[in-house]
């Protein structure tokens, strides 16, 4: 039995080709494919910027219904309808045991070094599944990881009451991140970006105030040092933006990273204010065992994603996407099967 599947074959070299179904191992479940994302990441899988393996058929955001139960498999049953967390870890190394398991010694991820979703069948590990309820669209299942990113950046971070926050990037993960804090009760939130259509997006769901890309210097101009802002989060992964972003961190400030930059990707950083202004430092990569508090927030709608929703694309559209039809006005793209 074959299923259709999108292979980069290396890098900014990708097709659309016939591949067996996988066949579920004990263990395991696969699921057939009802929405995938595109996220940031698979363009970087896909312009040969990040760690993966090629050929590689990307796809860690999805989610669908079962279709096989593999041996030895409890709790799942043929018609369920699931998502799961993509990442793999051994639970036995010095990491895994300490909490730290996204940087697991033997890490491994569907859509990043295992078969992903941007197929019409994926073979999933049963313990990282997840069972769904009705209230929840394939769509929005399929952005339980991404919030599961931002849980695990949450945790990193521990935003405090009344803390005031500058975020840098408007796009889907950013928009994600406006919600969250805006819950987590801080009591300023000035979000910048590009897109007039993203800020005002931004201002409907929590922002405070919302600054365009090219005012910054302009309209923040008095909150740089002292005056800076408790909590600064970047979701671009763009270098200027980081490096700009650090004069607007106020006092024992936090600062994010939370976009994705190239492996190579550097700025420079005064050492004298990270020394003096005390400020700290967080890297949140991925997720770290956040996928079901991120299924919790969705589910009892804490959180609302379906808006973010901004595109369905074919396995061919997802293609041509790969290849460069991408829009400002994208938020989260999605391959759709339904």
């Amino acid at each position: 039995m074959k299923m259709k599947a999108l292979v980069i074959e290396s890098p900014r070299q990708a097709v659309v080709r016939e591949l067996p179904v996988p066949r579920a191992k004990p263990g395991e479940i696969v699921v057939r494919v009802k929405r995938a994302g595109i996220c940031g990441t698979d363009i970087h899988i896909y312009n040969g910027e990040y760690l993966s393996p090629y050929p590689i058929v990307p796809g860690h955001e999805f989610s669908g219904i079962v279709s096989e139960v593999g041996e030895g498999v409890e709790g799942f049953r043929e018609g369920d309808r699931v998502s799961a967390d993509p990442n793999l870890s051994c639970g036995r190394c010095r990491f895994c045991l300490s909490g730290r398991a996204n940087h697991c010694e033997r890490w491994a991820a569907i859509g990043v070094t295992l078969p992903g979703a941007m197929a019409e069948y994926v073979a999933v590990p049963a313990e990282l599944a997840m069972r769904l309820s009705d209230r929840l669209s394939f769509a929005e299942a399929a952005l339980v990881e991404p919030v599961a990113c931002v849980v695990q950046a949450l945790r990193r971070l521990k935003p405090g009451t009344a803390d005031s926050a500058l975020l840098f990037g408007a796009g889907a993960m950013g928009q994600q991140w406006v919600q969250a804090l805006a819950m987590s009760g801080v009591s300023e939130l000035v979000v910048v970006d590009l897109a007039e259509e993203k800020l005002e997006m931004a201002a409907k769901w929590g922002a405070t105030r919302t600054v365009p890309g090219g005012r910054v210097a302009e309209e923040l101009e008095d909150r740089r040092g002292k005056n800076g802002f408790d909590i600064v989060v970047d979701t671009t992964g763009i270098p200027r933006v980081i490096e700009d972003s650090f004069q607007y961190l106020g006092p024992c400030g936090r600062y994010v990273q939370f976009g994705v930059t190239t492996e190579e990707a550097t700025v420079a950083l005064r050492t004298f204010g990270l020394y003096q202004m005390e400020w700290t430092l967080i890297g949140s990569m991925a997720l770290n065992h956040t996928f079901a508090p991120a299924l919790a927030w969705l589910e009892a709608g804490r959180l609302s994603v379906g808006h973010l929703v901004t595109r369905e694309l074919s396995l061919e559209g997802a293609l041509e996407f790969f290849r460069g039809d991408r829009r400002s006005s994208d938020m989260k793209v999605q391959i759709s099967f339904e």
